[in-house]
């Protein structure tokens, strides 16, 4: 019974180090796992971000949009930070230019 002990006593002790490359071989499923983080989810967010930039940039009188809030307007004023937006007739309300969400197609309103 003691040499059976032995046995599985001397395995466990003998396996040490692991696959012995160490260095890089160490960082390569961290280094994988940070470019599958990359292609997922940093890459398509700043893609997002670079379109909404150009969309607000471009933002014109007549346009018709929706801001962030969910509030549909047309543009009717167009300043470096906000906007003037008629939400119904003679109802204008200021809003900044980076809450406008999503630019509607004509005839929306």
């Amino acid at each position: 019974m003691n040499d059976v002990l032995s046995f599985f006593i001397s395995d466990a002790v003998a396996q040490t180090g692991g696959l012995g490359g160490g260095g890089i071989m160490s960082f390569l499923p961290m280094i994988a796992l940070f470019v599958i983080f990359y292609f997922l989810l940093i890459r398509p967010q700043q893609k997002r971000q670079k379109e909404h930039k150009n969309m607000v940039a471009g933002l014109a009188k007549g346009d018709e949009i929706v801001t962030m809030g969910g509030v549909l307007g047309k543009i009717t004023a167009v300043d470096d930070n906000f906007l003037t937006v008629e939400v119904a007739k003679s109802t204008e309300i200021k809003v900044q230019r980076m809450s406008v969400q999503a630019m509607m197609p004509k005839g929306t309103i």
